[in-house]
């Protein structure tokens, strides 16, 4: 039984990526030591990017490099990574974890967040509209994308920011009004189904996420998430303002013409909580009673970012003179975030994240830089078909590359994921790699090393 379209369930770009965030260090038959290269292609949030990072060593130091397949897909994960630096003394992590939470998955936000946003929106265009040499914060690195990409980053930061309405359409006059659009894909995806949609949402959560390992989404939640769009509802307040982040242009064929549509594009069916919530180290978030979950994949996802965030300030450069994180969290008021430029922001010792043009993949082999360079390689699923034989070439002699399946795209049955798991297997051996065997059985990813010769 599928409960609507897939192509429309899963949508034309790619917000968040359908698996858990992964340590990529940990990922390979060898930890390797020195500056670790990770280059990441259409991975679509930086979930792989913090929980790396946390992951490190004190003496081990990271350069990632990304690559996405549209640059509003690049503006928010700068956006992102933004939040995720901003200092403990000007948003302390319980608020910086409900606003990260709020931009990551909600299709409409507090107006406190909003603000926040629009604020962070206007730092990251003066980053990127600087002519500089040098990244103005080695975390979100910018200076190797084409002008006209920089071009298209300020443009997109613009629109989150505009001079009078909070969310404007791309003409700046009719602002678009996030219930209809998300309202609209769902009719499209479950067409004739659409009046029994609680039936479809129930099905998809207790037949198909839950029997895949997501047995700590809750349905009320899951349920909110499919109607309007709102995965993280972390306190009392009006979520109203549309999140701008979530909209995108998406080009139809009307007529013989080409049409531009502004609106949301993303995935409507599988859920933000794969990134952050349905994997924790902490096995008391995933008790259950009676059969039930106790926690929810909202609960997991906080408690899991905040302890990214609290990794990313144990790697800060300086020592921070923050007040207690407590006392913090009691004088909300005492936030200060008008001050917080990118010169601000967190730099985490040894951590680099570099963005490269869109068209990179194939382009990266040509240049004598990248040779043998990338210690590992991740694809999303959207992209395996990217991965050929000249990616030897900037693979080093012992690098994994790191797949991801298509267990958690859930409008595709199970013939066409066991399909998807042979076609990754066929890919990855046109390409001059084979499956690392050693490692544990896992239908989430699929990791392979280079042939031997």
């Amino acid at each position: 039984m599928s409960a609507g379209r897939a192509s429309e369930g899963v949508g034309c770009i790619t917000w968040w990526g359908f698996s858990p965030a992964l340590d990529l260090m940990r990922t390979g038959p060898v930890r390797r030591e020195g500056e670790v290269n990770v280059l990441l292609v259409g991975s679509g949030d930086p979930r792989h990017i913090l929980k790396t990072i946390a992951g490190l060593r004190s003496e081990e130091s990271l350069h990632v490099w990304v690559i996405e397949n549209s640059m509003e897909v690049v503006a928010r994960q700068l956006l992102l990574l933004y939040l995720a630096l901003v200092p403990q003394e000007n948003m302390g992590f319980n608020e910086k974890t409900e606003v990260f939470l709020e931009v990551f998955g909600n299709s409409e936000i507090r107006s406190q967040t909003e603000e926040t946003l629009r604020r962070a929106a206007s730092q990251l265009s003066l980053c990127v509209t600087e002519a500089m040499e040098t990244a103005a914060h080695p975390c979100l690195n910018t200076t190797l994308l084409k002008f006209k990409e920089r071009d298209e980053l300020a443009r997109i930061f613009k629109l989150w920011n505009p001079p009078h309405s909070p969310s404007s359409s791309s003409e700046g006059s009719v602002p678009i009004v996030m219930s209809k659009v998300w309202d609209y894909r769902v009719r499209q995806h479950l067409g004739t189904r659409y009046d029994s949609r609680k039936g479809c949402f129930d099905w998809d959560l207790t037949m198909k996420l839950h029997e895949k390992g997501g047995g700590v989404i809750n349905k009320q939640q899951y349920a909110q998430w499919r109607e309007r769009g709102l995965a993280f509802e972390m306190r009392e307040g009006v979520y109203q303002s549309t999140n701008p982040s979530l909209l995108s242009l998406r080009v139809f064929h009307q007529n013989g013409k080409k049409v531009a549509v502004r609106g949301y594009w993303g995935d409507i069916v599988s859920s933000p909580y794969l990134s952050f919530g349905i994997e924790t180290d902490d096995k008391s978030l995933l008790q259950t009673q009676n059969g039930q979950h106790i926690k929810t994949a909202q609960d997991v996802s906080s408690a899991n970012v905040q302890a990214l965030f609290q990794w990313l300030s144990s790697r800060r450069g300086c020592p921070s003179a923050a007040q207690p994180e407590t006392e913090r969290e009691e004088s909300p008021e005492q936030t200060d975030q008008k001050s917080v430029t990118v010169n601000d922001l967190m730099r985490l010792n040894g951590i680099s994240v570099t963005f490269l043009p869109l068209d990179s993949i194939h382009k990266l082999p040509e240049k004598k830089k990248y040779s043998h360079f990338f210690n590992t390689i991740y694809l999303a699923a959207s992209c395996v078909h990217q991965l050929d034989l000249t990616m030897k070439q900037i693979a080093a002699p012992d690098a994994v590359v790191v797949m991801e399946l298509a267990k958690y795209i859930l409008d595709l049955n199970k013939e066409q994921e066991a399909s998807f798991v042979k076609k990754v297997a066929s890919i990855a051996l046109n390409a001059g790699f084979e499956p690392w065997h050693e490692e544990k059985s896992d239908d989430v990813h699929a990791v392979f090393i280079p042939q031997k010769e």
